[in-house]
């Protein structure tokens, strides 16, 4: 999984677990709901940034996290507004 992925199934685990009525049911989605928060966490903070031609974050990996957390959509290419 990517850490995208990661991000996107922690926020799944989360809504399931606020749906979940048996409270141990609810503790476990909880729980994987950090484990896939901690593996997304370890993913962006291991590609730091957008600059790639510095070691960073490639610009395709930037667009999916920035899609991932639901901070901006990216434009397709050639659109400009």
């Amino acid at each position: 999984m990517t850490g995208p992925e990661h991000y996107r199934e922690g926020e799944k685990r989360v809504t399931a677990a606020r749906a979940e009525m048996d409270p141990q049911w609810a503790l476990v989605q909880a729980q994987l709901a950090i484990a896939e928060a901690t593996l997304a966490l370890a993913a962006a903070t291991a590609l730091n940034d957008n600059s790639a031609d510095e070691g960073g974050m490639p610009l395709a990996d930037y667009h999916a996290w920035a899609e991932a957390a639901g901070v901006w959509k990216p434009k397709p290419k050639g659109q400009t507004a």
